[in-house]
């Protein structure tokens, strides 16, 4: 069992989920309220890590932010910050491949809402920020419940884009799916199997608990 590799996975997952969640509410109740020219195109954009290669995904961040891109060689004169090959670069891949799984379910929890009830709120006096967390961030917890444990759980076990943007450094950027795949191609099945099924089991118990608590929500309400 390769613990650093779990270690450095459970650390990436909380630091995405932790940058990624007020991103992802604001995005999702923007999307989900929001009357605008292009919003289709703003919709298929958050889309869009769902549906291309990860591959793909990660050449192109490679791309953009590498030691020979613009901003790459900026990042790193000014600011000393290396975004490839680096916990870094994870955090941004992983930040830009989850946004979909963050988004969407907060989205339909939005539009799930009846705009009477902020409307009322409005009238009873409640400010934005009020409204926002005595009414609109109650009912809308089963869909940002959901969001958080995908996130999480789909960070764990991403591999394609992790792993163009941060190859497979042992301790600073070899995942524990990473490692999976290095131990296979050593032919060291006994520790794949190990870490395979623990990763197994830890993604089926986050996912079944945050199904559970989404229904006890929902009963309550």
């Amino acid at each position: 069992m390769d613990w650093t590799a779990l270690v450095l996975s459970l650390k990436l997952a909380a630091a995405t989920l932790v940058v990624l969640l007020p991103i992802g509410l604001a995005l999702a109740r923007w999307l989900a309220w929001g009357r605008f020219a292009g919003k289709a195109w703003i919709e298929a954009a958050v889309v869009l890590p769902l549906v291309l290669p990860p591959t793909v995904l990660g050449y192109y961040l490679l791309v953009g932010v590498g030691g020979g891109s613009p901003i790459g060689r900026w990042l790193h004169e000014t600011l000393g910050v290396q975004l490839t090959f680096s916990f870094s670069g994870l955090l941004l891949a992983s930040i830009v491949f989850n946004l979909p799984f963050m988004v969407q379910p907060v989205q339909r929890a939005f539009e799930a809402i009846p705009r009477e009830l902020t409307e009322a709120a409005a009238v009873s006096g409640l400010g934005f920020w009020q409204t926002l967390a005595r009414v609109e961030l109650p009912l809308a917890w089963p869909g940002i419940l959901s969001a958080m444990v995908l996130t999480f759980v789909h960070t764990m076990g991403e591999f394609g884009v992790v792993l163009m943007v941060g190859g497979s450094i042992p301790g600073q950027t070899q995942t524990i799916a990473i490692a999976i795949y290095d131990r296979v191609q050593a032919f060291d099945f006994a520790s794949a199997d190990r870490m395979a099924l623990l990763l197994l089991v830890l993604s089926l118990t986050a996912v079944a608990a945050s199904f559970l608590a989404s229904a006890r929500l929902v009963r309550r309400r």
